[in-house]
């Protein structure tokens, strides 16, 4: 069997798996960023580190119970193992949240299964496709267990880097209450260790009913990459672009591969 027809197995076998649901809580996230379809070599553990601050965010929390964005900081390790040159596992451990008053919380766990076109990184067109499970605790999310399918489709053109992830969330409450939440990146490769970016993070709610314009979250980040020893860097700062969106989130991102 070839790496292409494997990986189209995979996708089947999960998106019947992971497809079965949701009715989105609008929680915060953990992690913010685009996915490019690279992974960690075969045999590769790689460690990456995720965190983001909300210096101007919503003051309250977005269902009872929850964590009130403002001032808060989401972190967490991500943990991930290079099974083939298309297939890559994750474990999200720890996830945590320091709070705008000043309290640590622990928010859960995530397991991942990512599966990408092999290369990806040489090639002009690329894809994959990533499943996350999430078991999350009550203040982090209204929902005990939820899941992600992110396919991922994107261009490497010249310098520039064209990549869109059309993110579905799943709370496991039918096909029509997935949660449609997409992220796209265009980026300009200044060289081989620098690049510079502009992402949106979008969610526009249940795919039966969009929510309205003022309702949707829409998001803008100005990003750089640095790319090299000791560590990968992409740093960025977000603004919100409806009265729905926190309106100033910082991202930093760090990861390394473990030899």
């Amino acid at each position: 069997m070839t790496d292409d027809r494997r990986i189209r197995l995979w996708v089947v076998t999960l998106i019947v798996a992971f497809g079965v649901g949701p009715e989105l809580a609008r929680a915060q996230t953990d992690e913010i960023q685009v996915y490019t379809a690279e992974i960690a070599a075969p045999g590769v553990f790689n460690l990456t580190w995720h965190n983001n601050y909300t210096p101007d965010g919503a003051r309250a929390p977005a269902f009872p119970g929850g964590i009130a964005p403002n001032r808060t900081l989401n972190g967490v390790t991500e943990w991930a193992y290079g099974v083939t040159d298309w297939f890559e596992a994750g474990l999200y451990l720890p996830l945590y949240s320091i709070t705008g008053a000043g309290g640590v919380v622990f928010n859960g766990f995530k397991l991942r299964a990512l599966f990408v076109s092999p290369n990806s990184a040489e090639r002009h067109f690329f894809y994959g496709i990533n499943f996350e499970f999430s078991d999350n605790a009550g203040h982090w999310d209204a929902k005990r267990y939820t899941s992600e399918i992110r396919p991922i489709v994107g261009w490497h053109l010249g310098r520039m880097d064209l990549v869109f992830n059309p993110i579905l969330d799943n709370s496991w409450n039918g096909i029509s209450r997935l949660d449609f939440a997409p992220a796209t990146r265009v980026a300009y490769n200044v060289s081989h260790r620098w690049a510079l970016a502009v992402e949106e993070y979008d969610d526009f709610g249940e795919l039966r009913e969009f929510a309205s314009g003022k309702e949707q979250s829409h998001q803008l980040f100005a990003v750089v990459d640095r790319t090299g020893a000791p560590v990968d860097v992409e740093a960025g700062v977000g603004f919100g672009l409806t009265s729905g969106t926190d309106h100033l989130v910082l991202k930093l991102i760090l990861s390394r591969d473990l030899k």
